[in-house]
């Protein structure tokens, strides 16, 4: 039984970030490199050749931004711990300064009244752990759950809301299989033992985290809706669904890989990858499950006439297929649907009968002014629909906004903004957008009215 989510009894509101994009201070406290740090600096690898050495150096300037937090009016600040800030080398030893950092954060965060939720992995691998295969090797999901417990013992008197990963799914497919990520590598099926070295560790540190008396444990996916575009990608539709929600969800919920999925994924009948024991660590290990959604997928059998998605190659196994892509778009090329919000969180909740949080959901736009009202639509859309599924049944507690500001965009450097607050790229000077000032006055006016966000 969750004892620190919101009740469900009405909506929550939150906003999130995530700790290589926003923190900087690379290489200060005795931070240790990470995959992303090493990725970035390849040339090509990021679309402006920048990297999150500065970022927004929240690590620096996080009592500013967590005014602009407080002032949203938002109850849940979802931010992830960097692991080379807190263990450099991945194993061994423990960095304190890099501990002090978060009790500040997390102490900072309660004097305003702000209820802070901690990730403990949001992509950012120490580097020393991917030169001995990262993912690929078992020995990071037992370092993962070492880490896990080192952070819960610092932060856990006040921490109380925890997700283990943020986004497997793009850690082992678009980092392992398609390339398109840290750490980079093309290697296919190499993508499925990552994935399932991201369940263990997920089981691991759950284990360990609920012996220690946590009650709100989650992981959070990128779950996703495939609509075939015609009858003849039905069946690659299924096997899209596979590997992108059925590898997470099925080990959570009946503790096995199901025969779908294995048919494209044989990699996860291997008796010396999936041993005895660890799906069944999986299975009933989640408190509470988080959703980050943006838009659904269209598959239809490859046509070359399509433009070339850069997802489609983290899909090993699967028909090959391209994926329709309709209007609206937002800047980063992504369909516009709310409807997909609403299908994925009815499903998810009807598959796990879990609490169900939405993690993220925003857009990226081009912002040439101040006054987002693209962005304003997008997430006024977006939480209609989020209250549509709470009222066809699903138990939906939080919608958490991606993100609180403009960052580092991963492959896209810094040249897609996803942010209710504008970072000036001189100075780093916050200037609230129409979107932050837009999600503060509905926050408001739904707690005037008795619909707003509780505890």
């Amino acid at each position: 039984m969750t004892e620190h989510l919101p009740d469900g009894s009405r909506l929550s509101y939150g906003v999130a970030t995530a700790a290589y994009q926003i923190e900087g201070a690379s290489t200060e406290d005795g931070r240790g490199p990470s995959i992303w740090d090493t990725f970035a600096a390849r040339p090509g690898a990021t679309r402006d050749g920048r990297d999150g050495s500065v970022a927004c150096d929240s690590y620096h300037r996080y009592p500013e931004d967590l005014d602009l937090v407080a002032g949203a009016g938002v109850q849940w600040y979802r931010f992830s711990v960097a692991w080379p800030r807190i263990v450099p080398a991945g194993t061994g030893r423990v960095e304190p300064r890099g501990l002090d950092y978060y009790d500040r954060l997390v102490d900072a965060a309660l004097a305003r009244g702000i209820s802070p939720t901690a990730t403990l992995y949001h992509w950012d691998l120490p580097q020393a752990l991917e030169d001995r295969d990262g993912w690929l090797n078992r020995d990071t999901a037992e370092a993962f759950a070492d880490y896990a417990a080192v952070v819960h013992h610092r932060l856990g008197d006040r921490v109380k809301v925890w997700a283990t990963h943020n986004e497997p799914w793009c850690a082992a497919y678009l980092g392992y299989s398609a390339g398109v990520h840290a750490p980079g590598r093309k290697e296919g099926g190499a993508g499925h033992r990552a994935a399932h070295h991201l369940n263990l560790a997920h089981g691991l540190a759950a284990a360990r985290l609920h012996e220690a008396g946590v009650t709100d444990l989650g992981i959070v996916h990128n779950l996703a809706p495939f609509w075939p575009e015609s009858p003849e990608a039905a069946q690659a539709a299924d096997e899209l669904d596979a590997l992108r929600n059925r590898v997470w969800l099925g080990p959570l919920t009946d503790g096995a890989y199901d025969e779908g999925l294995l048919r494209v994924a044989p990699e996860l009948a291997d008796e010396r990858l999936v041993r005895d024991g660890d799906l069944a660590l999986v299975r009933g290990s989640a408190d509470w499950i988080g959703v980050n959604y943006y838009t659904p997928f269209r598959p239809t059998l490859a046509d070359p006439t399509l433009e070339r998605h850069p997802e489609v190659e983290a899909y090993p196994g699967a028909t090959p297929v391209s994926f329709v892509v309709r209007e609206p778009r937002t800047d980063i090329g992504w369909e516009v649907d709310p409807s997909g919000l609403e299908e994925v969180l009815v499903d998810t909740h009807r598959r796990t009968g879990l609490p169900v949080l939405v993690t993220e959901n925003g857009a990226a736009y081009p912002d040439r002014t101040l006054d987002d009202q693209d962005r304003i639509g997008y997430l006024r859309d977006h939480i209609a629909a989020t209250e549509r599924a709470r009222a066809a049944g699903a138990d939906v507690r939080a919608y958490i906004v991606w993100t609180l500001l403009d960052n580092f965009e991963w492959a896209e450097g810094y040249t897609k903004t996803f942010g209710i607050v504008h970072i000036d790229p001189l100075d780093l000077t916050r200037t609230p957008k129409a979107s932050y000032h837009w999600l503060a006055e509905h926050i408001e006016e739904h707690l005037a009215s008795g619909s707003g966000p509780t505890a």
